[in-house]
């Protein structure tokens, strides 16, 4: 019997002991844990919502080839955009076929063939594509990344046609079997027939042959503090040292990762160089680990959409290029229907619009976004208009001069008077060089 009860005894103190070293550890009762892995930051002022995926992959434009030589195009959050986007989004692509580009007459098609054209900048990995629309890719295709989907009939065929560009340039995929009748996309490019009309020389970009209609806006801005960015990006703030460089920007350090910001630029640059590795990478693994480093650490003031590469640098780094290191970025546009989305400029003069990432094996090294947030309820808009026609053409043709043009867009210039930032319609206008330049 002794024994019994010394054996409840030393079960009970090893018990106590157990409870003890628990609430010692955990620092209980309360809300914090001591111990926490390095590679988890405290989530804590959330500074935007968090997004999905799904929501960032969308084209930059639409091109709408209504044979005839005549053609229009619609851009993101204006109704037919929006429409048409939306019904190939649940449609289905199957059985791809790899061809030369060289295969088909791309001049011919968009002159006299009816279609759609949707336009993905940089380029998109098929993987992250099909989270998305409805596609059945070969291990082949699955591997590739797309910049341009074409759709469009042939006079005398049943079928239309959908045809998937890789961004290598010389190969196209096309879907022999595709959920689109003739009709359906005869429909869709019947809604361009009383839109603005475009003309294009070879296709690379298009002009209006009007005025384009815009909002300019005037929105009240804020600031997120260095205490926010501290709090969602290191392990212990208290940790942290203070540094002020001679150039006036201010570095917070906790010995392995450094927060550098930028008062004149209200611009953070938060960097990890010993973060470890989480092993395989590829350009979809690298996109989605991004987009969950945002959400946990900070989140989404605005719009984005996902791009493969810097609009504004001259060294465009595709995603999926290779090596150690990815360069993923995320471009902020700017509003809304019925006028359509445009992408925000990220200038010298005031960093603002684009949130770049860099990751080396999966993980994320380095960090840089804005500081400036908006207050969209009391936005002040009016509208603008950008130039067209033989006005906008003869601009460029003084442009062409110094180097051909890429491509042209209409875009948003960024400038803070006071505690609100302005938004300015320009035209976007990138050299063959890699230069931009705008025009208003």
């Amino acid at each position: 019997m002794k024994e019994r009860v010394k054996t409840w005894i030393l079960a009970l103190l090893v018990l106590s002991s157990l409870v003890e070293s628990y609430y010692l550890i955990y620092r209980l009762p309360g809300s914090d844990s001591a111990v926490m892995s390095e590679n988890l930051y405290v989530k804590t002022d959330n500074m935007g919502p968090e997004e999905k995926v799904e929501n960032l992959l969308y084209p930059d434009k639409m091109i709408i080839h209504m044979g005839e030589d005549k053609h229009t195009l619609f851009y993101p959050s204006s109704t037919f955009y929006n429409l048409i986007i939306n019904r190939i989004k649940g449609r289905t692509f199957e059985s791809f076929q790899r061809r030369s580009v060289d295969d088909f007459d791309w001049n011919k098609i968009r002159k006299e063939n009816p279609g759609i054209e949707l336009s993905f900048g940089a380029g998109i990995p098929v993987t992250l594509l099909q989270r998305v629309m409805q596609l059945s890719p070969d291990s082949l295709f699955a591997g590739e990344s797309i910049n341009r989907i074409w759709i469009y009939n042939v006079k005398n065929d049943s079928k239309a046609h959908a045809i998937f560009f890789s961004t290598r340039g010389d190969i196209v995929y096309e879907a022999a079997k595709a959920d689109l009748t003739v009709q359906d996309v005869q429909q869709h490019v019947d809604f361009g027939k009383n839109w603005t009309p475009y003309t294009t020389a070879n296709g690379d970009y298009y002009v209006p042959s009007d005025k384009l209609s815009l909002v300019q806006v005037e929105i009240p801005s804020g600031l997120y503090t260095i205490e926010q960015m501290q709090s969602n990006l290191f392990f212990d703030t208290s940790s942290t040292r203070y540094i002020r460089e001679k150039d006036g920007s201010e570095i917070y350090t906790d010995s392995k990762r450094s927060l550098q910001v930028d008062q004149e630029q209200n611009w953070m640059s938060y960097s990890d160089p010993a973060a470890l590795p989480a092993g395989e990478s590829t350009p979809a693994k690298d996109a989605l680990e991004a987009v969950d480093f945002v959400n946990q650490h900070g989140g989404w003031n605005g719009t984005y959409r996902l791009a493969a590469a810097e609009d504004e640098s001259q060294d465009q780094v595709p995603i999926g290029d290779g090596g150690k290191e990815r360069r993923v970025s995320f471009q902020q546009y700017y509003g809304s229907y019925p006028y359509g989305s445009y992408p925000i400029l990220n200038r010298p003069q005031l960093k603002f619009g684009v949130i770049h990432l860099e990751l080396q094996k999966g993980t994320v090294s380095s960090y840089e976004r804005s500081l400036l947030y908006l207050n969209e309820n009391q936005a002040v808009k009016k509208v603008a208009e950008l130039s067209g026609g033989e006005t906008l053409l003869s601009q460029l043709a003084q442009i062409s001069k110094t180097s051909p043009v890429q491509d042209l867009t209409p875009a948003y210039i960024p400038s803070l008077k006071g505690e609100k930032l302005q938004l300015v319609p320009v035209w976007k206008v990138t050299l063959r060089d890699g230069s931009v330049l705008t025009l208003n």
